[in-house]
């Protein structure tokens, strides 16, 4: 069975930047991905964050780069007026994440993996970090 989960922000930039101590976790992921047993999703906004991000630190040749390669593994998903509807009417604390959220919602993902669970304490759908995710699926990463 293959899992659908959609992608904070932050678990890219994690795999992208290896970043410790979540490097390792996010790696396992993707590669679970590139194995075929999760298919991943995250939204638009996402990639325009990356490459605002990315570009400042490798260049904006290397970043839409980085973003092609992303983009063969992540499917995108739209920020249209309904998410923005929903995102602005929700209790979130944070418009970001709310947007994350709706975008999800709408596309009907398992499971949202981030590293700030409590950014989405008002999710009617389960909320994991990549580790909590990957022994939920019984990877392990090495």
């Amino acid at each position: 069975m293959k899992h659908r989960v959609f992608l904070d922000t932050n678990i890219i930039f994690d795999l992208l930047g290896r970043r410790d101590p979540y490097y390792p976790h996010a790696a396992a992921l993707f590669s679970a991905i590139e194995r075929g047993l999760v298919e991943a999703s995250a939204s638009s906004l996402t990639y325009a964050n990356l490459h605002y991000v990315l570009r400042k630190e490798v260049g904006s040749r290397k970043a839409v780069e980085a973003l092609t390669d992303l983009r063969k593994l992540v499917a995108i998903l739209p920020v249209d007026d309904a998410v923005i509807a929903r995102a602005l009417a929700s209790d979130f604390n944070d418009f970001e994440d709310a947007i994350q959220y709706h975008a999800a919602l709408a596309k009907g993902v398992e499971v949202i993996i981030t590293r700030n669970t409590r950014d989405y304490s008002n999710a009617a759908i389960p909320v994991m970090t990549a580790g909590e995710f990957l022994a939920h699926i019984g990877c392990v990463p090495s």
